[in-house]
């Protein structure tokens, strides 16, 4: 009973965190192992993948209801994501987490002042990167998400903002909708491995579910001025994490 009621806590916690901002995992993946101490690292990443589809799903429909749907740019920007997700999650039982982290750590830190930057107010579009770059960009983040996944909303964020121009409630919208598709391509692989333990990844969805669909309305309706500071707070403590 304590190992449903913690996941189930852990997951609404998790799903909240992760729809908002990013990093959510990182209570989600601990719990895992800590809930069996013989889990690997691997199988705990695998088995909150089960969760991560679920809260992206239901902040899908959550952010509809609000009127705010990133379906269309997200699936324009699928291809490139999807591809590194397959890499990525090829790469996940062969290379170490610890290759990517530091790299991450210090890329979120140089990308701080995208986020910082004051927003247009002469009504003019904000400028965007090149499509050959944002490509290269959506690529390696796909290909983190599927290797390590933890952490993947934040710089994703950071792309669609910097990169794409969007503001923060409308980077959300699209954000959920990529790291759904990237997420389900990770898991089957990891499922087809073998990799996930269903009895923790499942109760651990149903409260990630309800995490994240809470956060997307309620995300929609205050706006990027109080988004705004979950996600510094989320960048620095994940970089913070990664660097230390």
């Amino acid at each position: 009973m304590f190992e449903v009621a913690a996941l189930l806590v852990t997951g609404i916690v998790a799903g909240f965190v992760n729809t908002l901002a990013g990093g959510g995992s990182f209570l989600a993946v601990p719990l895992l192992t800590l809930l069996d101490s013989n889990l690997s690292v691997i199988v705990a990443n695998a088995t909150n993948r089960v969760a991560v589809l679920a809260q992206n799903l239901t902040a899908v429909v959550g952010f509809r209801q609000e009127r705010v749907s990133g379906i269309d740019l997200g699936l324009r920007l699928l291809p490139p994501t999807l591809l590194g997700s397959w890499l990525g999650s090829w790469l996940a039982t062969r290379v170490s987490p610890e290759v990517f982290e530091p790299v991450f750590g210090l890329a979120m830190l140089a990308a701080l002042p995208l986020l910082l930057r004051k927003p247009r107010t002469d009504g003019s579009a904000p400028r965007r990167l090149s499509l050959p770059l944002q490509v290269a960009i959506y690529f390696a983040l796909g290909v983190y998400g599927g290797a390590i996944q933890a952490g993947i909303g934040i710089p994703l964020l950071l792309a669609l903002v910097g990169a794409g121009g969007l503001d923060l409630v409308r980077a959300n919208s699209v954000k959920v909708v990529i790291i759904a598709a990237l997420t389900a391509v990770a898991l089957t692989q990891f499922v087809i491995a073998g990799l996930v333990v269903w009895s923790y990844g499942l109760v651990l969805a149903v409260g990630s579910g309800i995490g994240g669909y809470l956060a997307a309305r309620w995300g929609s309706r205050i706006g990027p001025g109080l988004i705004r500071p979950i996600l510094l707070v989320s960048i620095l403590a994940l970089a913070i994490r990664f660097l230390v």
